[in-house]
């Protein structure tokens, strides 16, 4: 009866290791992902550190990391610029003064000829009107050459010629015409007539 009792438990214990070998199997597969999610970190960063040597090596020396983003004003800012954009180029000019303006000249005094040796003196005042403050200004600053061109104009008349209404309306146009041309590149003064305030001949 001892004999066969313990073949008995001779044959049961070859089967004990087959049920052992089945639970092992649950560890394996649990060690594998994380090997490949290790070799995937791993991979990952490989992938980071290649681009960002890459980027470091080609990137342009003191540009932005953000200069390929296209830089937009806001819509007020943009707002802002053409409304002030819009007042500058369309500032009108200086609109003619409703008052009259008057500049005065001292007075001239020539020598004019008559034909021949005699000769007599002119003794004129001549006052300005202009248009805008900026002209007398112009005539202000120009004032040597004003009275220049005045003198010279003065000293060619005939005597004769410029007591006649006539030749004082072409005294009168040709003073306008020289005073109002440039005295400078950007420097013209806007005469509107020319006035005699004295006008003697002797």
């Amino acid at each position: 009866m001892a004999t066969s009792s313990s073949n008995a438990r001779r044959r049961q214990t070859p089967d004990q290791p087959a049920s052992a070998d089945t639970s092992p199997q649950r560890p394996r597969k649990s060690s594998k992902l994380k090997r490949f999610l290790r070799l995937l970190l791993l991979v990952l960063i490989v992938i980071a550190a290649s681009v960002g040597a890459t980027l470091y090596y080609t990137w342009p020396a003191g540009a932005s990391l953000f200069s390929f983003v296209p830089n937009t004003p806001a819509p007020a800012v943009e707002a802002e610029v053409r409304t002030t954009e819009t007042i500058l180029v369309e500032s009108p000019p200086e609109p003619i003064s409703t008052k009259p303006i008057f500049v005065r000249l001292d007075p001239f005094t020539v020598t004019v000829s008559e034909g021949g040796a005699r000769t007599r003196i002119l003794h004129v005042a001549i006052t300005l009107r202009v248009a805008n403050n900026a002209s007398t200004q112009i005539i202000e600053e120009y004032m040597p050459m004003v009275r220049d061109r005045v003198l010279k104009i003065l000293s060619e008349q005939h005597p004769q010629f410029i007591q006649t209404p006539e030749g004082r309306e072409q005294l009168v146009a040709t003073l306008n015409h020289s005073l109002s041309q440039p005295f400078d590149a950007k420097s013209t003064a806007d005469i509107t007539h020319v006035l005699f305030t004295a006008f003697v001949i002797q």
